[in-house]
């Protein structure tokens, strides 16, 4: 059903932009923001002490659990949850990167033998920026969004997560569908509940703020309730994906979370060729064949 070289093409988009986020990541001062040692104009060493020690072209632990899924659709050709939940299991319990609260919480409940899905309750946003692998072994959209669901739940079993994953995962097949993404974030929002319409419709209302104070105003943080808003600014605002890069990193925060989700729709509908080619320099390689 979908095109597997334009699929490969947005899981490469979404591993760029978080490496080219590594740099300021978890960096919440304002003053700091101002004066980290950072070329935005290059991918750079992290600066937060939560991902002390990673170098330019190293991922956060987001684009390390994006490449983990993708290593296993490519392995498995399929997406069995129980199947890659213990893949994801071992991976992280080997994992020598930061360990988030939702993986933290989702290992717990592993170990202790419970029910799958037994995600966390995390209301972070950052894992509907890892679902552009499902696309590869989705035959149908409906199976697409049934995957994203799973996916999903496996770690971040939280319904309003569950509920902006599917939204963006509708957009995101309009998008391939050369349906115009604003035109497909206005007409998709009338499906979900006042809860997702409310955001669209803040970040809308703030695409001609300037990015750092609309993205500040909404909270810079990992929980959908701030992020969300930042996403739906940054792909309403710009249509420059070098400038969209570097006005998000700026603004910190989690700034990977929101530029991993804003990566997928500029792939989706200009292609890889919005990337700089000196952002390209990642430790992973994707064969795009």
């Amino acid at each position: 059903m979908f095109d597997k070289r334009k699929a490969k093409e947005l899981v490469l988009g979404s591993l760029i932009a978080d490496s080219y986020c590594l740099g300021s990541h978890w960096i919440y001062d304002e003053k700091e923001l101002k004066s980290l040692p950072t070329n935005w104009e290059e991918l750079n060493n992290a600066c937060s002490l939560w991902h002390k020690g990673k170098k330019a072209g190293e991922f956060t632990h987001y684009g390390d659990q994006l490449y983990f899924l993708y290593q296993y659709i490519i392995e498995n050709d399929n997406f069995n949850l129980e199947q890659y939940i213990h893949f994801w299991k071992e991976k992280m319990e080997n994992y020598d990167g930061y360990i988030d609260g939702a993986t933290k919480t989702t290992l717990e409940n592993l170990n202790a033998n419970k029910d799958i899905p037994c995600g966390s309750l995390s209301t972070d946003i950052s894992v509907i920026g890892r679902i552009a692998p499902l696309l590869l072994i989705s035959k149908t959209k409906n199976q697409f969004f049934q995957n994203v669901e799973k996916f999903v739940r496996a770690t971040h079993n939280s319904s309003i997560v569950v509920e902006g994953a599917k939204f963006f995962a509708k957009v995101l097949v309009d998008v391939l569908d050369n349906i115009e993404m604003m035109e497909a974030i206005k007409e998709r929002k009338d499906e979900f509940s006042t809860t997702i319409q409310k955001y669209v419709n803040e970040g809308l209302y703030s695409i001609e703020d300037e990015t750092f104070d609309a993205i500040r105003k909404f909270g810079p943080a990992c929980g959908i309730d701030e992020a969300f808003g930042g996403v739906i600014h940054l792909l309403g605002k710009y249509t420059n994906f070098k400038e969209a890069l570097i006005k998000n990193a700026q603004a910190g925060g989690d700034n990977s979370a929101r530029a991993m989700i804003v990566a997928m729709f500029f792939i989706a509908r200009y292609g890889l060729k919005v990337i700089p080619k000196n952002l390209t320099k990642i430790k992973v390689q994707i064969d795009i064949s």
